[in-house]
This record gives structure tokens, sequence and C-alpha cells, in this order.
């Protein structure tokens, strides 16, 4: 069956489900990115330096974790569907109220509250989608799912060309509630997943499960799983959050060449992530990753070290290609991997604590340009250089499960 007949033979609560998951990790990665975008206008606002602001960056990633596991443990009891619907109506809010900061350690805190609620979004969401999907699909949904990363970003990047000197950096803040009314919507005619409905069901009078025995009883693979996503938090997060303060303070552009490359930026990401969920299909989870992460070597240099426009897009659409490239394999195999079970709540865990340990990139690329006498570009590319590397050499060596029947699992739990 070709891929076309496939997507056609997908069920309305099936393509209901991929794109509520889809649309609210765009929207979440939205309200996340605008503030990459805002940093040099926040730190003037409240006179702390480049530094000082990137504490923001990691306050969001560091209280994600604690989210990933808050709402995988109710996903996991109460189901899917209805936990997604409170944690997009709460980094929503959580985003407008960063608007009304009225200090620097307000909006610090009001950042971490926002990370806590959105940890909750990728692993819930993709939990949902790929128990709901046939087996055959996942690579492509994968796929599909995490290029709602880079549309986020790319939608913060126009709403930055557009609105920013209209509005200030305080009023961006506030257009994040609109789209979370639109998902909201969707998500309310959201079934709940399948696979996830058996198990409630098949839990129905037993005792309840322990969710921190559970993760001491699969260490092995928990451990394995969040020294991945550390690596690809860092792969991420270490050519993404500081890309639009390198082509500021480094460059000198303003702000519509900032949101043009970051546009063009997430365009390689979308394709990047597409293109290699739907070739894991073919060629395995592992090795997609690997070959992804490895193509980012090469570009690096064009990437960070180019002086015009048009060479630092080029570099930037295929820096992307390959990061999101890799990225799009994730959801996929992250719930492949993980136990029936605690399928809402481990692939967000292992993702969140990955992003916790690489929590301090943004301030780290940070002082280490400052340290090279402003040269944003060293600092981004030697994280992008290292990382792919390990990435690469991690995920190679590690396990696979692609296919695995989630229904006949859910049966025998």
């Amino acid at each position: 069956m070709s891929l076309l007949s496939d997507l056609r033979s997908l069920t309305p609560p099936q393509r209901s489900a991929i794109l509520a998951s889809y649309l609210g990790w765009t929207l979440d990665a939205f309200d996340f990115f605008l503030l990459v975008f805002l940093k040099p206008a926040i730190g003037a606002a409240f006179g702390v330096d480049d530094a000082a602001v990137s504490e923001l960056l990691f306050a969001t990633l560091a209280a994600r974790p604690f989210g990933a596991f808050a709402f995988g443990w109710a996903a996991d009891r109460f189901g899917r569907r209805p936990v997604l619907m409170i944690v997009i109506l709460l980094f929503s809010a959580f985003s407008v109220v960063s608007g009304l900061a009225w200090s620097f350690w307000s909006l610090l805190v009001i950042r971490a509250l926002f990370g806590f609620a959105m940890g909750g979004e990728w692993g819930v969401g993709a939990s949902l989608v790929m128990e709901t999907v046939p087996p055959r699909l996942r690579g492509l949904v994968s796929g599909l799912l995490q290029s709602g990363y880079p549309s986020g970003y790319f939608l913060a990047s126009i709403a930055f060309g557009l609105f920013y000197d209209h509005v200030g950096w305080r009023g961006m803040f506030f257009i994040g509630v609109v789209p979370a009314l639109v998902v909201f919507l969707i998500r309310a005619r959201v079934e709940e997943s399948p696979v996830q409905a058996t198990m409630l069901a098949a839990a129905a009078g037993k005792p309840r499960l322990n969710p921190l025995r559970e993760i001491a009883a699969n260490w092995r693979i928990a451990l394995y799983l969040v020294v991945m996503m550390t690596a690809f938090n860092f792969f991420s997060h270490g050519t993404q959050d500081q890309y639009p303060t390198f082509l500021k303070m480094q460059h000198g552009f303003g702000t519509h060449t900032i949101s043009l490359l970051t546009i063009v930026m997430n365009l390689g990401a979308i394709v990047g992530g597409l293109a290699f969920g739907i070739w894991s299909e073919r060629i395995g989870r592992r090795r997609a990753i690997a070959i992804a992460s490895l193509l980012a070597l090469p570009v690096v240099p064009l990437w960070a070290f180019s002086a015009t426009p048009l060479l630092l897009g080029l570099g930037a659409f295929l820096i992307q290609v390959a990061v999101q490239g890799a990225w799009g394999v994730v959801p996929a195999h992250l719930n492949e991997l993980s136990p029936p079970r605690l399928r809402g709540l481990f692939p967000g865990v292992a993702y969140q604590l990955g992003n916790l340990i690489a929590s301090r990139n943004a301030p780290f690329q940070a002082s280490l340009a400052h340290a090279h006498g402003g040269d944003y570009g060293y600092a981004l590319a030697l994280v992008a250089g290292v990382t792919a590397v390990v990435l690469a050499g991690w995920t190679w060596f590690g396990p696979e499960r692609r296919d695995v029947d989630f229904g006949v699992e859910a049966g025998a739990s």
C-alpha cells in the first residue's frame, strides 16, 4: 500500500488526533520561541545583560521535567485527552501573564510556571498520536508531529517581523492566547487513544500503578533514553535558542532580516523532520537519527561563520534539515521504546530530563561567546559539532523496536 493510500485510510478520529497534537506542539513552540526574539528588549527593560536574560530560557527548560512527570502520570491514570486540554490552557495562560511581568524576577517565575505546563504537552500528545495511528505510519506521523516545533518557531519568526515594532516585547506575549482557543476547540473533538482506553479498562479494580517503581524497574532503558535526549536537546537548543541573538549582536541585523533568516531556518527544519521521519520506516530509527546528525558536520562552517545574509540563510536551512531530521524520528522511537503502562509519562519524562540537563545551554553559549569577544558563531559551532558526533554514536549502538504493536502490548499488560 502506498503512503498516499495509507494516509487516505486514516479514520476521522485518527486525523483529529494528529492535527490536534501537531497544532498543540506548534503553539507550545510558538510561545517558547517568542522569548528568544525578545531577549535583547527584555534585558534593556529590566537592566540585565544577555547572560542573565538567558536564565529565562533555563528556567523554562528546567521546569519541564516536573510537568512531564505530573501530567504524564495524570494521563496514564485518567486518559490522554482531558490532560492535554488542561495543559494547553495552562501554558497559554502563563504566556499571556509573561507580558504583565513587573520585574525580571517575576518574569523568571512566570516562565518557570510556563515551562511546567509546557512539559506536559509533548509526551502526552505524542503517546496519544502514536497509540492511535497504524504502525506503518508512525515514521511519517512522527516527522509531522515533531515538525510542529519548527512550525511554531516559524510562526514566532513571522509574528516577530510583523508585530514587534508595533507592540513591543510585552504585546508579543499576548498573541499566544489566540491559537490556544483554536487548538482547545479541536481537542474537544479528539477521542481517547484506543490503546489507553484498553489499558484503563484492564486496570479497573486493580492496585494503582506506582510510576516511580515502574521507572526503577525499567532503569536501563530510562537511563539510555535520558542520555539520548540530553544529546538531542543540546542539538536543537544549541542551534536555535541563541540564533536570533547571534544575528542581532554579532551581525547587527534588524528585525526583518532576523525574522526572514529564522523563517528560512525553520523551513529547513520542517523539510528535515518530515523527510527523515518517513525514511526511518525504510532504514530504521537508529540509522535515520545517526545519518541526520552526521549530515550537520559539513554544514557547521557555512552556518556559523558566513558573513552575508544569503550564505547565512543557506547554512541555517541546511543545518536544521539535519537537526530536525534527527528529531523527526524521536516521537515514534521514544514511544516504541517505552514501557506500555507508562507511555503517557515515560517518553515525556525522558525527553524533559534530557532538557533539564541541557537547560544550561543558552547561558553557557552566551558566556562562551562573551569569553571569545562576542563570537556567538564560535559558541554555536562548538555545541553543534560536538553534539552531532555524540548523538550519532550513542543512537547507533542503542536499541530499536520499530513496528511494535501497542495494542497487543496493552492486552498483555
